[in-house]
C-alpha cells in the first residue's frame, strides 16, 4: 500500500529522526570521501545544520517556480549548491538517469519509470521512495543540462512538493544548485519533525552526485 506524505504520530516523527540520523552518518561519509559538501563554491563554511530560514537567504534566483510553490510563503524550504569538478553534460546525465539512482544516493529506491522510458525528459511520470515514502513525481520543467524541476505527491493527490535542480558552468567544473519547496500539511508536519532532514538528505544528494560525476 502506497505511504501517504503525513506525519500525524509520534511513531512517524520517531521514523523520521532514525531516518536523519542514518543519513548524516551516510552525508559523512560522503564527506570524509571527498565530497566536500561543508564548503560553497565561494568557500564560505555553512553552518552545520541549517534552518529553513537560513536556506531561504541562501535561495537561488534562478529558479524557476511553479503556481502554488513561492518560497517566500512555503511551508517547507530547502537550498543546496556545490560545485562539482565535472562538466554539466556528464552530471546531467547522472541526475536525468533515474533508474541508477539507488546505485549512488542511498535516498532513493524503488525507481519505476513508464514502460520504453530509460531516462527522465519533457514530462515524465514516475513511481520512486525517497526519505521512506513511496511517492509518484512528473516532470514539469526540462531544458537539457540546464533545467531540470519536477512535482511530488502521493499517488492520486495533489502536488506537495516541487524540487528543482539548476546547473551552471563554471569553466571546466558545474555549479549544481538544488532547490525545494513543500506545501500544505505534510510539508508542515515534515517541518515540525525535522527542519533540516530536507536539507541534509540534499546534501547528500549532491555529495554522492559530486563522487559519482567525479570519479566515472
Amino acid at each position: 500500500m502506497t505511504k501517504r506524505l503525513y506525519f500525524p504520530s509520534t511513531d512517524s516523527c520517531a521514523r523520521w529522526m532514525l531516518l536523519g540520523a542514518s543519513m548524516a552518518s551516510l552525508l559523512s561519509i560522503a564527506t570524509s570521501a571527498g565530497a566536500q559538501t561543508n564548503t560553497l563554491h565561494t568557500g564560505t563554511k555553512k553552518e552545520a545544520i541549517m534552518t529553513m530560514k537560513q536556506d531561504l537567504a541562501m535561495r537561488s534566483p534562478e529558479i524557476h517556480w511553479p503556481e502554488g510553490f513561492n518560497p517566500a510563503t512555503a511551508d517547507l524550504f530547502s537550498h543546496n549548491e556545490l560545485l562539482i569538478n565535472a562538466s554539466c553534460e556528464k552530471i546531467w546525465g547522472h541526475i536525468v538517469d533515474a533508474r541508477k539512482w539507488p546505485q549512488w544516493y542511498p535516498n532513493s529506491g524503488g525507481v519505476e519509470l513508464p514502460e520504453g522510458t530509460k531516462v527522465l525528459g519533457d514530462g515524465t511520470t514516475w513511481r520512486w521512495s525517497t526519505f521512506g515514502l513511496s511517492i509518484e513525481s512528473k516532470v514539469q520543467e526540462y531544458v537539457p543540462h540546464t533545467r531540470l524541476g519536477w512535482y511530488g505527491y502521493a499517488p492520486g493527490t495533489r502536488p506537495s512538493f516541487y524540487h528543482t535542480w539548476y546547473l551552471a558552468p563554471q569553466g571546466t567544473s558545474c555549479l549544481v544548485i538544488t532547490d525545494e519547496v513543500g506545501v500544505g500539511k505534510d510539508a508542515a508536519h515534515l517541518r515540525e519533525a525535522d527542519e533540516s532532514l530536507l536539507h541534509r538528505g540534499h546534501d547528500l544528494w549532491l555529495a554522492t552526485l559530486k563522487w559519482v560525476s567525479e570519479s566515472n
